[in-house]
């Protein structure tokens, strides 16, 4: 018996293994696609109370979204074995015969996915969605990333990319205890309520977000220090409206206290409402007293216009008219030049390309401490228009061609993100005797600066604000909500989750060419191998008998 339970015990393991009693995977992948971050982990194991995922993908569709239904059940699977109280189910809401309504309701849009079967062209509905319910709480998860310029393939792989962090951060906001609070600084003749109103929409999903407003209604003062405490981060969107010195140093301590900072600053005057009224307006430069601020960080922005005539967006304008009838078309219009992702950072990373209006540009000077990245920056066909300045209509006829004024430059900096230990910009001055309590440093601090005020504004129709981002005249969605939604997470992301928007998965693709040439070859193969072993089994098994008994 003794000499059998070496054959026994492993059997025993190999029979309950299969089973499912028990099981481990080894991710043997280079870039260990299937093995969930540290930050990940921690943020599943923080749920105390029942937690299910309802997934609208199940049905009879293509290969491509079977792979995603695949993965989808992988990385959800995991999340079942960190924490059991996460369960989940996967949903054909067609077959189940929900109701479209209801689905839309809770943010899911449906997607239209033609299909060919025996020669016919037939359209499937699909909802890709993820519904969370937590505690009576519920929020609603795309599946496939919405990005223009990139086909359906490269699509589904970013989609993919994006699954733990799109569930992981979600759960985290969904399960958190408490939210992290926003300020929106209302002082400095900033955006006006109906233009920052899609920011809002955005930051209240996942935070606290409300006015700070000074108690004085005239300037920041000591007394609005204590509202300030509570603020997590502070937005500071489109000031006009010149800063204090003592403004300077209570932001100043603010951040030296760990506040976190967003700013979107205009340092050039031009509005595109007057430039469309009038097809010409006079940009001049604005000075908020904040350029020592700034340089104190090793930022400056510099008061001129860019324009970019490879990455620009487009505008809608009167092109001529027909039997009395205005004809409008759509124009590259290098004043509104387009962020597009090129460097990877987590913030800009697969989200469509933002738009930027009249930005200018920022130069990064260094300090110690303070790690710079560039999250945005304008192509090699840039020049920069110096202010004051005219800006015309009819400069957009001329995009191939540079006026005498103008000459070609390096890209320029629209948006930058800065880390590390800030060190205050009145630490050697006369200034801080006054304040009480004063810090000369701050611990590790984050901060983003955008060389545009406009950035975080909202197109309005008939008086009500349209999504963040939404073209109304040229029908396109850009991605300024998006980046906004990434800024203010990678600011007050303490457990670095974003980071996992930086995993890139390697599509390992079959040759299809070569699929095509070899498939009868391999079929025969996958059909006369197994057989061909059992022969050779079954011909080892008689001769060792043969051998034994004959």
């Amino acid at each position: 018996m003794k000499k059998n339970l070496k054959y026994i015990i492993p059997a025993i393991v190999l029979l309950l293994g299969a089973f499912g009693v028990f099981s481990h995977r080894f991710d043997l992948t280079k870039e260990k696609r299937y093995t969930l971050s540290d930050a990940t982990i921690a943020t599943l194991k923080s749920v105390q109370e029942p937690l299910t995922i309802d997934v609208y993908l199940e049905g009879d569709f293509p290969a491509n979204f079977k792979q995603l239904q695949n993965e989808t059940k992988f990385i959800l699977e995991e999340f079942r074995k960190v924490n059991p109280k996460i369960d989940f189910k996967f949903i054909d809401p067609i077959a189940t015969k929900m109701s479209q309504d209801t689905l839309m309701a809770m943010g899911m849009q449906p997607s239209m996915l033609p299909d060919m079967k025996d020669g016919k062209v037939t359209n499937i509905v699909l909802f890709p969605y993820a519904a969370l319910k937590y505690k009576g709480y519920g929020s609603s998860i795309p599946l496939i990333i919405s990005q223009s310029g990139i086909d359906a393939s490269e699509q589904l792989t970013k989609s993919i990319e994006s699954l733990e962090y799109n569930f992981a951060s979600n759960i985290k906001s969904l399960t958190a205890e408490k939210r992290k609070n926003i300020g929106v600084l209302i002082n400095q003749d900033e955006l006006r309520p109906g233009e920052f109103r899609g920011f809002m929409d955005m930051a209240l999903q996942n935070y606290n977000a409300g006015p700070v407003i000074p108690v004085n209604k005239k300037e920041l003062t000591m007394q609005d220090i204590p509202n300030l405490k509570r603020m997590d981060a502070l937005v500071i969107a489109k000031p006009r409206k010149s800063f204090t010195d003592t403004e300077k140093i209570i932001l100043d301590q603010y951040i030296m206290n760990g506040g976190k900072t967003l700013w979107m600053i205009d340092a050039v005057n031009a509005e595109m409402d007057t430039l469309m009224t009038k097809r010409k307006l006079m940009a001049y430069p604005i000075d908020i007293n904040m350029t020592d601020f700034f340089f104190n960080y090793g930022v400056r922005i510099n008061p001129s216009l860019v324009k970019d005539f490879q990455k620009s967006a487009l505008i809608r304008v009167q092109a001529g008219e027909v039997s009395g009838n205005p004809i409008y078309n759509n124009f590259m219009w290098p004043y509104f030049p387009l962020g597009i992702n090129e460097n990877k950072n987590p913030v800009s990373r697969n989200i469509n390309p933002v738009k930027f209006e009249f930005p200018t540009s920022i130069d990064t000077l260094g300090r110690k401490n303070i790690k710079t990245n560039v999250l945005f920056e304008s192509s090699e066909r840039t020049t920069l228009k110096s202010v004051p300045n005219y800006v015309e209509l009819s400069e957009m006829a001329n995009l191939d061609s540079l006026s005498m004024m103008e000459k070609p430059t390096t890209p320029k900096i629209f948006a930058v993100s800065l880390e590390g230990k800030f060190n205050s910009a009145y630490a050697t001055r006369s200034e801080k005797n006054g304040f009480p309590n004063f810090k000369n440093s701050s611990s590790d601090n984050k901060m983003i600066v955008i060389a545009d005020g406009d950035v975080g504004r909202n197109q309005t129709m008939k008086g009500q604000p349209l999504p963040l981002g939404a073209d109304i005249l040229t029908q396109q969605q850009y991605g300024n909500d998006q980046f906004l939604r990434n800024c203010l997470d990678w600011l007050l992301d303490d457990s670095n989750l974003i980071d996992l928007r930086n995993r890139n998965i390697e599509a390992r693709l079959l040759d299809k060419r070569r699929i095509d040439e070899e498939k009868n070859n391999w079929q025969w193969f996958n059909l006369l191998t197994p057989l061909a072993i059992l022969g050779l089994l079954g011909g080892i098994f008689y001769w060792l008998r043969k051998k034994k008994f004959g």
